[in-house]
């Protein structure tokens, strides 16, 4: 299975559209993951066009989402946040234990808006950044397979 993920859209209070990358590089995904700070749900519906869609609800979000998902996709859980209400933006140690704490052995959160892969013996942090207003150098969002074994790629947005 291959999992698009990606956060931080905020169209129309930071931006106005997602980037043609986000289309093209989730064109081949199974389900895509939606780490919260959406801000408009017709994000969601052109996602939907492309994959089935789990969303979590960010801090700038008025939608009417859940603040966690739990998923069982094969032998793998995976747990969905934004990252932040309990936990500090991006503290890895508080993620990890987070991660322990829901029982998933992969967390994805976003609130950042700098990407990164982390991991920490059975546990695996994920955070795909943002396509459209990032804290870091570059925009981005992220590939996760669920093949033979897990694999995590961060991909540049290019507009």
């Amino acid at each position: 299975m291959i999992i698009g993920v990606i956060s931080d859209t905020h169209i129309y209070d930071r931006a106005l559209e997602l980037p043609k990358t986000v289309f093209d590089e989730f064109s081949n995904v199974d389900l895509i993951i939606h780490c919260g700070d959406i801000t408009d749900p017709e994000v969601l519906k052109c996602l939907n066009d492309i994959a089935k869609v789990i969303a979590v609800k960010g801090n700038m979000d008025y939608l009417d989402l859940p603040r966690k998902e739990i998923l069982t996709i094969d032998k793998y859980k995976i747990g969905v946040i934004h990252g932040d209400i309990i936990y500090p933006r991006g503290d890895k140690l508080k993620l990890r234990l987070l991660a322990k704490e829901m029982g998933v052995n992969i967390l994805i959160s976003g609130h950042t808006h700098w990407p990164f892969i982390d991991h920490y013996n059975d546990t695996l942090l994920l955070n795909p950044g943002s396509p459209t207003v990032p804290r870091c150098s570059f925009k981005s969002i992220m590939k996760l397979s669920l093949e033979d074994k897990v694999e995590a790629k961060i991909i540049p947005v290019r507009e």
